[in-house]
């Protein structure tokens, strides 16, 4: 089986700090592996070794060193991973807020359209119909809605998400991009038809392992769900 890694980004305490390919994790190891993860959340990451995967937009990756030393130091002394993550989050938040000034003038207007505009980048017209689906800029709903935003989301699970749109996260290569795509699109058919988030979740991503597996059958899914958006 081909190696994950891609380089060594860094060292940080006992820690080594790997660049690694999430695509090819997601698809032979573990789907739900998304932006980062250590050992004691993800066992078959090595002990001592941190993964991020690669990014295509930006860097967040001293985020995501700060956040995993916390994680990885609650887990191993024996707390859960949602009391882990938690806390992790809050130090994250907290670096965040910290690093870009901008966020200071972005906070006074957070839901007006100068806000939405500066994180649309690209509206995907050939999956848009219904529903409009944008790339948009990651790390900027990060730091101002919700620091879990990862891969995609739509408007029926986030409130800052304006209705009638699903958003894709720029860090994000453009061949992995389709799978999210049918995970929202399908995520958001089953919770318009009334299913809860949970369910509606796991059966899309059972749908999308199925895709990853077998992508022949990817364009033909989306455009069914396309078709099926209300």
């Amino acid at each position: 089986m081909k190696k994950p890694y891609l380089k060594k980004h860094s060292s940080v305490s006992k820690f080594t700090v790997w660049i690694v390919d999430g695509e090819y994790v997601r698809d032979n190891i573990n789907e739900e592996f998304t932006n980062f993860g250590q050992h004691y959340r993800f066992p078959f990451i090595p002990k001592y070794e941190f993964w991020i995967d690669k990014e295509y937009s930006g860097d967040e990756t001293r985020f995501y060193i700060d956040h995993l030393l916390v994680e990885n130091r609650l887990m191993a002394g024996g707390k859960k991973f949602c009391w882990a993550l938690d806390l992790a989050d809050r130090i994250e938040k907290r670096e965040r807020s910290k690093s870009r000034l901008i966020i200071k003038k972005l906070k006074r207007k957070i839901h007006s359209p100068e806000i939405i505009n500066r994180i649309h980048k690209k509206l995907l017209t050939s999956y848009s119909s219904e529903v409009k689906v944008w790339i948009v800029d990651g790390e900027l709903v990060r730091d101002l809605f919700f620091i879990d935003f990862t891969e995609g989301g739509h408007y029926r699970v986030y409130h800052f998400i304006p209705p009638g749109e699903i958003w894709i996260d720029d860090d994000l290569s453009s061949k992995e991009r389709k799978f999210i795509v049918l995970h929202e699109l399908h995520e958001l058919n089953r919770m318009a038809k009334g299913w809860g988030y949970s369910s509606a979740h796991r059966s899309a991503s059972e749908l999308e392992y199925i895709c990853r597996h077998h992508p022949t059958r990817l364009k033909k899914m989306i455009k069914l769900e396309m078709e099926n958006v209300k």
